[in-house]
């Protein structure tokens, strides 16, 4: 949040290491995963004109993080899970709100066909924010 905007002469690389947390669980306290989340959502906030090129590859790696935390059955305690869900589904709002509205229309045909409900949910909140 120091940089503000001046960030964006670090997208690139900030990029490969905010998908690379992304990837890989931590254990069960997902300390890094929480922590690289709340660094992408700053990003968001202060890079928010760069973002609407970087939508694809950040939406695809948001959407596999919260499948990921959905599915697996690993020692992760539930409030860490949803922790994670909530951060991911805020990046995503971020990320609709700084490229108009692309995120809401990438995901309608997808929360139709999720049948899981807390990724379900995660994308209802995503298509009702404002």
């Amino acid at each position: 949040s120091r940089l503000g905007i001046l960030i964006v002469r670090h997208l690139k690389r900030l990029e490969r290491v905010i998908l690379g947390y992304l990837e890989v669980s931590d254990g069960p306290e997902e300390e890094a995963r929480l922590g690289i989340l709340e660094t992408l959502q700053c990003t968001i906030e202060h890079a928010w004109p760069r973002m609407p090129c970087r939508l694809p590859v950040l939406l695809k790696a948001l959407l596999r993080l919260l499948w990921d935390v959905h599915t697996e059955r690993g020692p992760t305690p539930e409030p860490v899970r949803a922790a994670l869900l909530q951060r991911a589904t805020q990046c995503l709002i971020l990320l609709d709100r700084c490229s108009q509205g692309q995120v809401k229309v990438l995901l309608e045909g997808l929360h139709s066909s999720c049948e899981e409900n807390p990724v379900r949910e995660c994308l209802r909140k995503v298509q009702e924010s404002t």
